[in-house]
């Protein structure tokens, strides 16, 4: 196995604690340091490929970029330092090359466990929606900030926007309730009046005919 960098340093640290190691359970303990050197060992190539990708320039017509990467495809670059290069350059080759659709764009890479698995994707940055979702859980992503600005923007407006929304139909609600309550009321005054009516109704007919009976009575 072959190890650069600070990967090289953890490796020599680590081989150096595990020998002088000394304890009755000296084979679970190495076998443990052993075990905690290749965790650290990754985590040193990670950072140190991270480091890599960083200094790589993007094109002027690149917004956008994310580079997906396999645990597998870290294990292979990390074994083999061909491996490793080989990817490092067409990545390099992909970031720093003009990429359609121009002039801005978004683009996804993807490094796999060999060289076939490697593929990278273009999108216009009008259709963003699919870089995002392609990035999501990216090893190394670098965005526009002036895309991720009016994007900011964006949600600040939308959000705006649906709370005048959410404002405008609570007053709706608080109208109709309103008007709903003065309809009841009204139905309720009108009924009233209705029923006060036809008891002045019946009042004046039977004075009426009490009227009526009386004068008859005095004729008789």
């Amino acid at each position: 196995m072959s190890i650069n960098g600070v990967g090289q340093n953890y490796y020599q640290n680590n081989v150096t604690v595990t020998k002088s190691s000394k304890s009755v359970n000296n084979t679970e303990e190495t076998s443990g340091m052993r075990e905690l050197s290749e965790a650290e060992e990754m985590a040193a190539f990670k950072k140190e490929f991270y480091a890599e990708l960083e200094r790589i320039p993007r094109d002027r017509t690149i917004a956008n970029v994310a580079v997906n990467i396999s645990e597998e495809a870290f294990k292979n670059m990390k074994d083999d330092p061909k491996y490793r290069e080989q990817m490092l350059s067409v990545i390099r080759r992909d970031m720093t090359g003009s990429v359609a659709p121009a002039p801005d764009c978004s683009l996804v890479i993807t490094v796999g466990a060999t060289a076939k698995d490697y593929r990278a994707d273009g999108w216009s940055v009008n259709n963003d929606s699919e870089f995002y979702a392609r990035s999501q859980d990216s090893f190394y992503k670098k965005t526009s900030e002036k895309k991720d600005r009016q994007k900011e923007l964006l949600e600040e407006y939308l959000e705006k926007r649906a709370q005048a929304k959410k404002q405008q139909q609570e007053m709706l609600n608080e109208k109709i309730a309103k008007m709903e309550l003065e309809k009841s009321r009204l139905s309720q005054s009108w009924s009233s009046e209705r029923q006060m009516a036809k008891v002045a109704d019946a009042y004046d007919a039977n004075v009426m005919m009490e009227t009526v009976a009386g004068s008859a009575s005095l004729l008789g």
